[in-house]
Order: structure tokens, then C-alpha cells, then sequence
């Protein structure tokens, strides 16, 4: 009985050993564990502080500190040459685009002023004069007083306009077609004025009021054909111009690619028939008494080469609306085109005129909105001109 307990004894605390041992071993290792992951982090911390600079320098070129402020000089600096590439880019793929669509409207022309034979892009260039601007001066055959007031203010004589094409790239032409019965008396009277003053552009085109819409469309066409100019202008036959001013005022926007430039106006559609500017088609512009979209007023405005070959390439399919200046505004609607309402191409006959030239802001051009032009223009032509004139050198001292 007693050899019994001592055996039960015995048991019990074997039992009790084989635990104890087990604990121990685990104790053990997961100490070594610890251990070890403390003497790893320590060395890695003194091997940074105690790393050479060459060595840190090397860390450097691995993972490289950005000078934020430094970089943000230097990105903004790229990005902005960047830009103006792109637009130096876009520009002479324009520039070309212009000649191409040009030398396809020549090519298809058949008399309206331009030449048919077919010719590559760089003969059409030397075979067109570059030019500052054209301006087309549109008259009638029952006009002449008019012109020759112009020819005695304004425009240059014959020698003068030729000296102002060659040396600053200026065209300016009184802008006529035919008469209803080509060859006849007022072709020749037109034709023996011509001779005299070597200042007429002529289109192939029936003249006629209702008319103006094609004979603008038709002018811009030729002359986009004929000259390779910057701008081309067109203004009425009682308009006074100071061309220095508008020189001035063109070249502020020689460097942009698709301009229209004018008073821009939007006036009220008028449905009533038998009044001045009826508009046949005033249905298409909504509800009665609704007004135009902005367009330049009639009596002169500019549009830049692209925009004139546009006009050239697309002639056929352009719609011609009764008053010219809401045709060539629709024109534009659509387009990526820049309108620019300059308030100096719109100013009134003295003493609005005066009083802006003497306040340092001379007017490009000069009218009577109540007339749509120079009330009494034959008689009072002149008079503007001395009150509201540049001076007869402006031209010859302004830089574009």
C-alpha cells in the first residue's frame, strides 16, 4: 500500500516535468527571437548614422531630394516655351492650310477675276504679292463724284498708291463689277476712268443694289486670290479713313489667325416690306422683333487671310441674306473666329471725330450713322478731312 502512493507520486510529478520543460524551451526561443529583432533594428540605425558621406551621397542618387521651388521655376519655364511652340506650330499649319484652300479655289475658278491655271502652292505664293492689307472701296457706276472726292482727301494719288504697295504692302482699289450690258457706256465710262487714275479692281459681276451680298462675297474671293495680304478690307464710297490709324489698328492683331474686326452691331430684324433693310427672310431669325446676331456694321470692316479664303473656297454654299453685312456675320457663325468691336472704325463726323482726334484718340473712320454713311458725303468729304485727318504723312510715318 505504501510502494503505491509513492508510484501515484511519482506519476504526478513527471507529468508536471515534461510541462515545465516544454515552457522553458518556448520561453528560450521566443527570447532569442526577441533578441535578435532588437540587435537588427539597433544596427540598422547606427549603420545610418555612421554611413559615409560618399555612401550617403550614393543613397542621394538612388532617391533623389526634389527642390521643390526650384523644379516649379523650371517646369512653369518649359511649360510656357512649350506653348509658344505649339503656337508657332499651329500658326504655319494654318498658314498652310490658307494656301492650300487658296490654290484649290484658283484652280477651280472660272472668271471671277482669278487665275484658272492649276499651280503648285509654291508658285501660287510668289505669284501672289504679299501684302499688308487690301482694301476694296465699293462704288457704283453712278458714283463718280463720290470717288473723286475720296482721290481728294484720303487716297493717295496714282504715284503715291503705288508707292504705298511697295513699300508698305497697301492695295487700295475702288471695287466695281459690269454693267447689265457688258461693253456698253457705263463698262467704258468705268474703263476711261481707269485709264486716268489706275485705281479700280473689277469683278465679274453684275452690278446692282440688291446685289451687295454676292459683289462682297465675289470681292473677297478675287482679292484673296490676287494678293496675299493679311487683312482685306472693305469699305463704302462715303467712309473717311485715316489709314495710319487703321494700319495701327490692324497690326495690333497681325499675329492672330482668324479676325473680324469692326463695330459690331445687332440690329432689329425688320419683317415690314417697302422699308430700308426689309428682311426677306426674317422668319428664320425667330419671333417678330427679335434682332441679328452681332455682326460688323456695313460701312467697313476687316477680316484676316483665313477667313477670305474660307469665304473663296466656300462661295457656293454660302447664303446670301439681302443686307451684306448680316450675309458676311453669318458667314462667320460657327467658325473659331475672333470678333473684335473696335469703336475707332465707327466714329461720327466732326465734332465727335474732332473731339477724339484732340483728345489723343484719332478715329480710324468716320461716318453718319443716321445716313449709313457721310450725310452729303460729295460736299462734306473734304471738311472731315481737316478736322478729323491724321495729317497727309501719317501713312508714310506710321510702323506696322
Amino acid at each position: 500500500m505504501g510502494m503505491g502512493r509513492h508510484q501515484k507520486s511519482v506519476a504526478s510529478s513527471g507529468v508536471s516535468a515534461r510541462w515545465v520543460f516544454l515552457l522553458c524551451i518556448s520561453s528560450f526561443f521566443l527570447g532569442v527571437l526577441l533578441v535578435n529583432r532588437i540587435l537588427a533594428t539597433s544596427e540598422t540605425n547606427d549603420g545610418n548614422e555612421n554611413a559615409s558621406p560618399k555612401q550617403n551621397d550614393q543613397a542621394r542618387s538612388l532617391h533623389p531630394l526634389v527642390d521643390c521651388e526650384s523644379k516649379e521655376g523650371d517646369i512653369l519655364s518649359r511649360v510656357s516655351h512649350t506653348h509658344d511652340v505649339i503656337k508657332t506650330l499651329d500658326k504655319t499649319i494654318s498658314s498652310l492650310e490658307v494656301e492650300l484652300a487658296t490654290a484649290r479655289a484658283a484652280r477651280s475658278e472660272s472668271g471671277d477675276g482669278s487665275p484658272t491655271v492649276a499651280k503648285s502652292i509654291a508658285d501660287r505664293s510668289k505669284a501672289r504679292p504679299k501684302m499688308f492689307f487690301v482694301m476694296g472701296i465699293m462704288t457704283a457706276f453712278s458714283s463718280r463724284k463720290r470717288r473723286d472726292s475720296i482721290r481728294g482727301t484720303w487716297l493717295p494719288k496714282e504715284d503715291e498708291l503705288k508707292r504705298l504697295e511697295t513699300e508698305k504692302g497697301i492695295i487700295m482699289r475702288f471695287v466695281i463689277g459690269h454693267s447689265s450690258s457688258p461693253g456698253g457706256v457705263l463698262d467704258h465710262t468705268i474703263e476711261a476712268e481707269e485709264e486716268q487714275h489706275k485705281d479700280f479692281f473689277r469683278l465679274n459681276h453684275i452690278e446692282g443694289y440688291h446685289e451687295l451680298s454676292s459683289k462682297t462675297q465675289i470681292y473677297f474671293s478675287s482679292a484673296v486670290a490676287k494678293w496675299d495680304a493679311d487683312f482685306y478690307i472693305k469699305v463704302d464710297d462715303d467712309v473717311h479713313v485715316n489709314l495710319g490709324m487703321l494700319g495701327s489698328t490692324l497690326a495690333r492683331h497681325r499675329s492672330k489667325p482668324r479676325v473680324y474686326i469692326g463695330c459690331m452691331k445687332s440690329g432689329p430684324v425688320l419683317a415690314q416690306k417697302g422699308v430700308k433693310y426689309h428682311e426677306p427672310e426674317y422668319w428664320k431669325f425667330g419671333e417678330e422683333g427679335n434682332k441679328y446676331f452681332r455682326h460688323a456694321t456695313g460701312q467697313i470692316y476687316a477680316i484676316s487671310k483665313d477667313l477670305a479664303t474660307y469665304i473663296s473656297v466656300n462661295r457656293q454654299l454660302l447664303h446670301k441674306y439681302a443686307n451684306e453685312d448680316v450675309s458676311l456675320g453669318s458667314w462667320f457663325i460657327g467658325l473659331d473666329v475672333e470678333h473684335i468691336d473696335d469703336r475707332s472704325l465707327c466714329c461720327g463726323t466732326p465734332m465727335d471725330c474732332e473731339w477724339k482726334g484732340q483728345a489723343g484718340n484719332p478715329c480710324a473712320a468716320s461716318f453718319d450713322w443716321s445716313c449709313s454713311g457721310i450725310c452729303k458725303s460729295v460736299d462734306r468729304m473734304l471738311e472731315v478731312h481737316q478736322r478729323c485727318g491724321e495729317g497727309q504723312g501719317a501713312i508714310w510715318h506710321t510702323s506696322f
